[in-house]
This record gives structure tokens, C-alpha cells and sequence, in this order.
């Protein structure tokens, strides 16, 4: 078995486009639209593409240390602009609220751990998942072990995946994202389960976008977002 190849959507240029727009929709509801729960729920489609374009990375990469130090520094330099976005009334108390960007990097951290037989690796990782508030917890790392554990069995990844989020169908009716049929709720979890498609259908856009883009982007639209929180 080639430990490199992948049966799944290679097409990661579209993938992260698709993931990028699904996270600024959710970041734009979430600090200007809190009453419409829809853009959240189309933010949980960013959270999985991003996982598996990591899974790919951490397959295809020649130098995972660089990788790493690339999304560490992002992250670092992202935290400020996350802060102004969402919690400019308490930068202080905010310091060690974490970007997604630090989430991304301990489960690849773990995942490459698992990958490599680095057990000290791998537990590290557990531990700061379960320890330090990361945004999603451990739910990253999951998702990157099933996108690399399936990676030759797609019909096996998207049923792991599936299972992954069907505790979501019991939802909490007092909580304000959930959808809400009659007198059920539906955890707005479930909503992950519409990246399924760009996961495990394989495209051939032909999308040919420079990769400090994707890097450069998620800075900039959350001082995007804080900014016209001052304006308007």
C-alpha cells in the first residue's frame, strides 16, 4: 500500500475555496447576524475542508516541520486580528481565547504523531486538546484519523465521518443555533455533514491558487470584520 496516495477529492485548491467562503459567512453571521442562526450553519461545512486539506498536507508534504511552523505563525499573528473581530471590548481576558489556526496545528501535530509511531507526539496532543480551551477540542484531531486512517476506503471514511455527527440529531431546543422542527432540535452540528460532497467526490476544477493566500486571508477578513463592526 502506498502510504501517500489518497482515493479521496485531491482537487484542494476548490476544497479550501469552498471552505474559506463557508468561513467567512459563518465569522460575518456570527459578529453582525447572531439572529440568523443559517450563517452558522453554513460555517460548519469550513471546519472538516480544512481538517482533510491538513490530512492531505500532512501526506503529500516533503517537510512537515515547515508545515507546521507556517500555520503556527499564522495562527500567532492571526490571534490580535481574532480578538478586535470578536472580543474587542476584552482583549485582555481574550488573550488565550484561540484562533482556529491553533486547533488545525495540535491535531496535525497529534495526527502526524499517530502517523510516524511518535506516541509522545500523539499524547502531547491529546493532552493540550483536553486541557487548554481549543476551539472544536478534539473534534480535529478525530476528523484528520478518520481522513487519514480511510484514506484508501472512501466509502469507509464517509461512514466513520457520518457517525461522527449523527449525536447531533439530538439536540438541546434551548440552545439558539440548533434547527428547530415542531418540537425537536437538531444540533446545528449537522450541518458538517454537507462537507461529505467535497470530500469524497472527485473534481478536477483545474484551480491553481498560491497557497499563502489561504494563509494571508484568514488575518486580513477578521480585520475586515472588526472594521466595519467600528463603521457600521
Amino acid at each position: 500500500m502506498n502510504d501517500r496516495k489518497l482515493k479521496t477529492n485531491l482537487d484542494t485548491d476548490f476544497i479550501k475555496i469552498i471552505a474559506v467562503v463557508s468561513m467567512t459567512i459563518d465569522h460575518i453571521g456570527g459578529a453582525f447576524f447572531p439572529q440568523y442562526p443559517a450563517f452558522r450553519w453554513i460555517g460548519r461545512i469550513a471546519f472538516p475542508l480544512f481538517c482533510y486539506c491538513l490530512t492531505v498536507g500532512m501526506m503529500y508534504t516533503g517537510d512537515i516541520k515547515k508545515y507546521l511552523l507556517r500555520l503556527g505563525a499564522f495562527a500567532v499573528i492571526s490571534q490580535p486580528f481574532w480578538i478586535l473581530a470578536f472580543n474587542s471590548d476584552d482583549i485582555i481576558g481574550n488573550i488565550f481565547n484561540l484562533n482556529i489556526f491553533f486547533t488545525l496545528i495540535v491535531s496535525l501535530f497529534g495526527a502526524w504523531g499517530f502517523k510516524e509511531r511518535k506516541w509522545w507526539l500523539f499524547i502531547l496532543a491529546l493532552i493540550l486538546l483536553n486541557v487548554i480551551n481549543f476551539d472544536y477540542a478534539m473534534t480535529g484531531l478525530i476528523l484528520i484519523l478518520i481522513f487519514y486512517l480511510c484514506r484508501n476506503k472512501p466509502w469507509l471514511g464517509a461512514a466513520v465521518y457520518t457517525l461522527t455527527y449523527l449525536p447531533a440529531l439530538n439536540g438541546n431546543m434551548a440552545d439558539p443555533l440548533a434547527l428547530k422542527i415542531g418540537e425537536h432540535a437538531i444540533g446545528f452540528e449537522i450541518f458538517a455533514l454537507l462537507a461529505l460532497p467535497f470530500i469524497y467526490i472527485q473534481t478536477n476544477s483545474g484551480l491553481k491558487i498560491p497557497k499563502w493566500f489561504f494563509y494571508i486571508y484568514y488575518p486580513v477578513h477578521l480585520f475586515a470584520i472588526y472594521l466595519i463592526g467600528i463603521l457600521f
